[in-house]
């Protein structure tokens, strides 16, 4: 046998509503959680939540008189706030009518000029074979950048910055190996066997 299923919250708050509107009376929230769970079946642990849920949303008023809440709400009031909803709601899709057709408006502008047409369709075959010809003139102009005088200048000057870099390696090189000749008595050809220095060492013209 299946379990019965609870009732939701919104039948929750339907039910609520219906034990103001059938009494039109005025309630304390220990009055309400007695009657809700025996004549509209809401369970008692969830009495408060709806409670406060409908006095959230405006449909239930409520009123603290010395140390007690009191509640209450009437067929008027809930009527009024279903009218105040439907004007709401009304004025929300006159909007949306508005912008549909400031929308329509801008669509049809935007389509001046642009209508299907030998001519039109000419031009755009135009245009595509200008895209493609900058496309190949930037691949040229990439491929041929080494002639640029700027970029010349720049691979020279870095040329210059090795140069001097590997002078200055060869500097010191000359200078542990004279170091050691006069340490150890080495002679050349012994210091470069050992290192694997080239018998044609030298500075770089």
């Amino acid at each position: 046998m299946s379990k019965k299923k609870g009732l939701s919250l919104e039948e929750k708050r339907s039910r609520m509503m219906e034990i103001f509107f059938e009494t039109k009376d005025v309630f304390q929230l220990k009055d309400i959680e007695k009657i809700a769970p025996k004549s509209k079946g809401i369970t008692p642990m969830s009495v408060k939540d709806v409670l406060q849920s409908l006095v959230d949303d405006n449909l239930v008023d409520t009123e603290r008189v010395g140390t007690s809440n009191y509640y209450w709400a009437f067929p008027s009031k809930a009527l009024h706030a279903r009218k105040r909803k439907l004007e709401e709601l009304e004025k929300q899709c006159e909007e949306g009518k508005q912008r549909k057709i400031a929308l329509q408006q801008a669509v049809g502008k935007a389509k001046v000029g642009r209508e299907i047409s030998e001519e039109r369709e000419a031009l755009l075959k135009k245009l595509v074979a200008l895209k493609d010809q900058r496309d190949q003139l930037k691949a040229d102009l990439e491929k041929y950048k080494e002639c640029d005088p700027e970029v010349v200048k720049e691979i020279r000057n870095s040329n210059v910055a090795a140069k001097e870099a590997v002078s200055r390696w060869t500097d010191n090189v000359f200078a542990i190996k004279s170091w050691a000749k006069r340490k150890f008595g080495f002679e050349d050809s012994s210091l470069n066997k050992a290192f694997g220095i080239p018998e044609d060492f030298d500075y770089i013209n």
